[in-house]
């Protein structure tokens, strides 16, 4: 028995993640505005605390928009 069958019987192997999206629906309690720059700006739904600011002008995945 080759060396590698012996591992795949003892050790589960590195798989990669399933096809389509990664995330269903929108994720909840973070609204995004556009900042200045026109750099996107997530914010926290409930508080309004500002958490985190993108690095290209590309909005955030998933998240709402602020009107």
């Amino acid at each position: 028995m080759s060396p590698i069958r012996q591992l795949k019987e003892v050790f589960f192997l590195a798989k990669n993640p399933p096809k389509g999206p990664g995330r269903r629906g929108a994720v909840k309690g973070r609204s995004q505005f556009t900042g200045p720059g026109g750099h996107s700006v997530k914010r926290d739904a409930s508080t309004g605390r500002i958490l985190d600011m993108k690095a290209d002008l590309k909005p955030f995945k998933g998240v709402r928009r602020e009107k």
